[in-house]
């Protein structure tokens, strides 16, 4: 026949791959995954454009690898069994079953990665898929074991742990999809997102066969990076935990406890000879000795000694890794343990503060953190407590001692590097009047105490420095800007009315005719400002319905404070006539 050039020899479609590979779909699927095979776009597309398209070099590329091989006596095995349960042997079929053949991708992975910068820069897509699966219920129809569940709740434990540890995380992100993650590993950004800890819902327009082969090959490449990282800090790996505080749910104050008990035993442990260790780990050195030289086969106990590089006893910190380290040292944080109503879609209890989360972030940051429940490493009443992490204002006993701010207040002074002011993330409003005393003694401690505000410019231009001092709350703050801007605008108007006398315009009938009006009316109101936003005009309906709607809650909150307010001044006018009704009585 006529010899075939150009696109028609370089490219073939999946039909054709499949029949070169002689395998099933499913099968050049998986291979495709583990190998890093993709489709191709050819320009001129010979058999049509609704055809996907295969370079012949990969396809040729799969066709000599042993992967293929033994998916092949995978197959074939599975025919065994198969004629063994039509036969209804079931004792043989059992025998077979047991001994079914199985494989592994460390070879691949290290076909795929020769170094291990080249396996950090490619693990953002694999950290978001194991954090994703971690948070998946386990559900036989969709073949989601439990198994493999508990697998990669213990990858993201045993990569946070180490990220909190040697202090590489670097930014935070909240958002509606989940918390997304940035951390610097080796000079390597590497971002990942986490889904929220709430119950998720799975939808059928999702095939979790493909979704589960990336995750077979992406379990095993973090298995390989998280060796090598706690090798590169002298730290064994797997991390042996405590029954006591797994059983808790506690993996990552687990985690962090091997740690120090790591780092102690290498502090205590004598610089002997060789002569000195002990027969087992002699042997173990032999072995591992033995497979990096002589390169033995993938299933041997050392075969991820081949991402293993030399690296350092002592880790060199740069001055950004000293910054996050010191960002909260000398912060004792609580986190509280709050639910609200029922949610509509999983029908459970949505728990507000991400405990997980800041379980993570803020160790990797300097702090100390505790929570509330068994397995805790300090209780809430502990008088240490600097900070209390909560959502919504507390029904329980308050402490003075520490803040109550919310989850944000974490990210964003971990965003900033910098500890930010809580009054903005209070959860509430009122402060009470020995709370105010508090911080007027604490602001005199540094001597940082400035004239009381008066009623001049002063107070105005100053609000904002004098609420992140703390000498006055978020309500008086957002007073004192609302009477800025009502000055601005009598300015602006005198201004105008000024420019329209000079040009030889008379203002008296329009003076005339706005002494009818009241002050409120003359003055731009706030959802009128809004409404003559530019921005606001540009939003779609459910954006400003949005919008309107955090607006009302604003609202609210501010009526409530002043009810609060109202009901002070009630007691107080109480208490005050009650003082005058007894000095009569006694007179």
């Amino acid at each position: 026949g006529k010899k075939k050039e150009g696109n028609a020899a370089r490219y073939v479609t999946r039909s054709q791959a499949i029949k070169i590979l002689q395998v099933s779909l499913s099968d050049f699927r998986k291979l495709c995954i583990h190998k890093g095979v993709f489709p191709r776009e050819p320009k001129k597309k010979v058999k049509g454009n609704h055809h996907t398209y295969y370079h012949l070099k990969d396809v040729m590329y799969i066709l000599h690898d042993p992967l293929l091989e033994k998916f092949r006596e995978i197959r074939a095995y599975q025919r065994k069994i198969k004629k063994a349960k039509a036969k209804k042997n079931d004792e043989l079929a059992k025998l077979l079953l047991s001994r079914a053949p199985s494989y592994r991708l460390d070879m691949v992975i290290r076909d795929r990665y020769p170094t291990f910068i080249d396996a950090l820069r490619d693990l953002d897509d694999p950290l978001t898929m194991v954090h994703l699966f971690a948070m998946l219920p386990a559900i036989d129809r969709l073949k989601i074991e439990v198994k493999r569940i508990h697998n990669c709740r213990r990858l993201c434990h045993e990569w946070q742990a180490y990220i909190s540890r040697t202090h590489k995380l670097r930014k935070v992100f909240v958002a509606v999809k989940g918390i997304y993650y940035q951390a610097e590993v080796d000079g390597q950004k590497i971002t990942w997102l986490a889904p929220h800890a709430r119950q998720q819902v799975l939808t059928d327009d999702v095939d979790f066969n493909v979704m589960l082969t990336f995750l077979e090959f992406y379990e095993a490449l973090l298995g390989f990076v998280n060796f090598q990282l706690y090798h590169s800090i002298n730290v064994k790996y797997p991390p042996i935990l405590d029954p006591r505080l797994e059983a808790l749910a506690a993996d990552l104050y687990a985690l962090s406890r091997y740690f120090d008990a790591n780092h102690r035993a290498a502090i205590q442990e004598p610089q002997v000879a060789g002569s000195s260790r002990s027969e087992q780990e002699q042997e173990e050195s032999d072995l591992r000795l033995a497979q990096l030289q002589h390169q033995l086969p993938a299933n041997e106990p050392g075969a991820l000694m081949h991402l293993v590089q030399d690296a350092s006893s002592e880790i060199e910190e740069d001055e950004t890794t000293r910054n996050c380290k010191n960002l909260f040292q000398n912060k004792k944080i609580f986190l509280s343990r709050e639910f609200i109503s029922v949610g509509i879609v999983s029908n459970t209890p949505c728990i507000q503060v991400p405990r997980e989360s800041l379980l993570f972030v803020i160790p990797a940051f300097g702090g100390i953190v505790s929570w509330e429940g068994d397995g805790a490493p300090f209780t809430e009443s502990d008088d240490s407590i600097t900070h209390q992490i909560v959502d919504r204002p507390t029904q329980g006993h308050v402490y003075l001692s520490r803040e109550y701010v919310q989850p944000q207040w974490v990210y964003d002074c971990i965003n900033a590097r910098i500890i930010l002011p809580t009054e903005p993330y209070m959860a509430e409003g009122y402060v009470p009047d020995y709370a105010k005393t508090i911080r007027q003694l604490q602001a005199a401690a540094k001597s940082d105490i400035q004239p009381l505000p008066g009623t001049g410019n002063d107070e105005l231009d100053n609000s904002q420095n004098m609420l992140a001092e703390g000498f006055i709350n978020r309500t008086e703050a957002m007073e004192a800007a609302e009477k800025k801007q009502e000055m601005m605008f009598l300015e602006k108007q005198y201004h105008n009315e000024l420019k329209m006398e000079l040009q030889g315009v008379s203002s008296i009938n329009k003076l005339n005719s706005e002494d009818t009006e009241s002050k409120e009316q003359s003055l731009p109101d706030v959802e009128e400002q809004s409404a003559e936003d530019p921005s606001r005009l540009m939003m779609s309906r459910k954006k400003r319905g949005l919008y309107k709607a955090i607006e009302m809650g604003k609202q609210q909150k501010k009526e409530r404070v002043e009810k609060l307010k109202e009901r002070k001044r009630n007691i107080e006018a109480a208490q005050k006539s009650e003082k005058k009704h007894k000095k009569a009585q006694v007179s």
